[in-house]
């Protein structure tokens, strides 16, 4: 078993995939995965000082949260005979400065169930979806999450 920086062991027995990526330049770099399938140039936001002509890690990151996320609420939606294949996540990475010199990440998660129309199944669905999702997993505890189901907060 390999060792992570945080000590937790990792079974490769039992990993399903793994990504790999490599990026030059960091936020001003360019950014290809190892197939070639995915390669972005890298560019600060404008509102940071950036020509914005590229895309950044928070637009990735938003990006993959709700794919991610919407997979998950397919998992839950199919174990509880739920129909959510029409579901849509609107998703916002909001990059913060921390106050001593470090910057974090918020994200606002708005998902949208047009098939579930009763308030309380779609917050069950996205709440349990949260605790599905690998991204919600690796960030919990860590990042700020908002999410709302069909306009309703899921507390």
């Amino acid at each position: 078993m390999q060792e992570t920086p945080d000590a937790l062991e990792i079974d490769m027995a039992k990993v399903l995939y793994t990504a790999e990526a490599t990026v030059t330049g960091g936020r001003s770099g360019h950014g290809r995965t190892s197939d070639g399938r995915l390669e972005v140039d890298l560019s600060p936001p404008s509102e940071m000082g950036g020509s914005g002509g590229g895309t950044n890690p928070e637009q990735l990151f938003a990006i993959g949260y709700a794919a991610c996320f919407e997979g998950a609420l397919g998992v839950v939606a199919r174990r509880r005979s739920v129909d959510a294949d029409d579901a849509s996540i609107d998703s916002r990475v909001h990059l913060l400065p921390t106050g001593d010199g470090a910057f974090s990440i918020a994200v606002d998660l708005d998902v949208t169930l047009p098939s579930i129309g009763d308030e309380q199944t779609a917050i069950e669905i996205v709440r349990a979806a949260h605790a599905v999702c690998p991204y919600s997993n690796a960030t919990r505890g860590n990042i700020a999450v908002t999410l709302t189901a069909n306009g309703a907060a899921v507390g």
